[in-house]
């Protein structure tokens, strides 16, 4: 069976939240906007919030004491709110290089991380 981009960046996610460093798990969402840039912005929402339900699913006690499922709600929350305003100002549907440029232009809290 092939997987899909949305298997890929899931898988990712997981790897990455799960990796044990906190660098890593900051610069999450700008490494998935720049791995796959053509996809649509609210599939890295959807990846990053399927990745944190997985792991609050399969590995419970590990994610509860390293905070791994608020962490990654959290940057999910905020990423879909930057795909909001993307879209907002007409680019619609945005993809997760629109918010590379997003970030460079107006907010860089997920370039600066």
């Amino acid at each position: 069976m092939r997987d899909t981009p949305i298997d890929d960046m899931i898988a990712f996610a997981l790897e990455e939240l799960t990796s044990g460093s906190d660098k890593r798990r900051r610069a999450l969402v700008r490494k998935m906007c720049m791995k796959w840039p053509g996809e649509p912005a609210l599939a890295v929402v959807f990846a990053l919030t399927s990745a944190a339900a997985t792991a609050e699913d399969t590995i419970r006690q590990e994610t509860a004491a390293s905070g791994i499922g608020p962490f990654a709600y959290r940057l999910a929350a905020l990423l879909a709110a930057d795909v909001y305003a993307i879209e907002s100002m007409g680019h619609s549907p945005a993809r997760a290089r629109d918010l590379l440029h997003f970030w460079r232009r107006v907010d860089g809290y997920f370039l600066d991380l």
